[in-house]
């Protein structure tokens, strides 16, 4: 399963893009693939852009890269690495190395910004606008602010019964709008990892209904037909995937209420979540990522991956 596209991690020095850097490591070895480490070096954008500003040093002088170097010095099993410093705007420099990617790895937070933030917001440029999968390695013992009450929280959130040893993938898939290319990639990732898949299939509780006035009240709705509905759509989704993967034992649960609350408390003990963008429409045109992608990113206590949508078909 190896691929000539390479796994890479952005670094800028900090704890945050170090542990990306373990974690993108171990990625490239399970696809086998080579692993590229690159550091954006921000410089003022009011400068010659054919040339990098005076006192920069050249890219196998980069103190970061170097860092990187004698980190990895002396390590057996390494894929092949290569390195590169690039000058530029980090926001936007990064999204534009996922065009040669097939994963681009990056910290929560990097060196900038305010400490209190949760999210940097290079990393959330990436995530929007990469061509290619983004995982976001959070630091360790984030709070998610749930609790093991709410349905479909931590509890045997890791792994599927049945499945392979060590924390599991956590999907999430909206039967109004599944998106194949996010299912795909949980599903590879799943084998990848010998792991079990959890799919979050989560439908708004209670209904919301407005009436003007004089309208008579719509009948009542059965939740279990509702949550026996969902359940049978999202079965269907998954069944091209599982024929694809019959290594991988997925386990569908199907969850009342708030998508992003679920699958920041499934977070908890799983190895990885996988989410997926929006998809561009003719009158928003720019690339998004919704409300559910934005929340998870914030809040999960495990890396999350966010899959761009496929291309659509001509």
């Amino acid at each position: 399963m190896s691929s000539t596209q390479p796994v890479v991690a952005a670094v800028d020095g900090s704890d945050d893009s170090l542990r990306a850097l373990e974690w993108a490591l171990d990625a490239a070895h399970r696809r086998e693939a080579p692993l590229r480490v690159a550091h954006v070096r921000q410089y003022a954008l009011w400068g010659r852009p054919d040339a990098a500003p005076v006192g920069l040093p050249a890219a196998e002088d980069d103190p970061v890269l170097g860092l990187v170097r004698g980190r990895l010095e002396g390590r057996t099993g390494l894929p092949a690495v290569d390195f590169v410093a690039l000058d530029g705007a980090p926001g936007a420099v990064l999204p534009e190395l996922g065009a040669t990617a097939q994963l681009l790895v990056l910290g929560s937070r990097g060196r900038g910004g305010f400490s209190s933030l949760l999210l940097g917001s290079n990393s959330l440029a990436a995530a929007r606008d990469a061509e290619c999968p983004v995982a976001v390695v959070p630091r360790p013992g984030r709070d998610t602010g749930t609790s093991a009450e709410g349905a479909g929280s931590a509890e045997g959130a890791g792994s599927a019964e049945g499945a392979g040893a060590g924390p599991g993938v956590v999907v999430g898939v909206n039967v109004d709008s599944p998106d194949e290319a996010t299912l795909a990639f949980a599903f590879r990732e799943a084998a990848l990892r010998g792991a079990g898949l959890r799919v979050l299939a989560a439908y708004p509780w209670p209904p919301q209904t407005w009436m003007l006035p004089g309208e008579v009240p719509a009948p009542q709705i059965d939740q279990s037909a509702v949550e026996h509905e969902t359940r049978v759509l999202a079965d269907g989704f998954l069944v091209p995937h599982r024929t694809r993967h019959p290594e991988v034992t997925a386990e569908i649960r199907v969850l009342p209420g708030d998508a992003a609350g679920h699958l920041v408390a499934a977070s908890e003990g799983a190895g990885l979540v996988v989410v997926g963008r929006h998809r561009r429409r003719l009158l928003a045109p720019a690339r998004m990522m919704g409300s559910v992608t934005q929340a998870v990113l914030l809040h999960a206590a495990s890396p999350v991956v966010v899959v761009p949508p496929a291309p659509p078909e001509e």
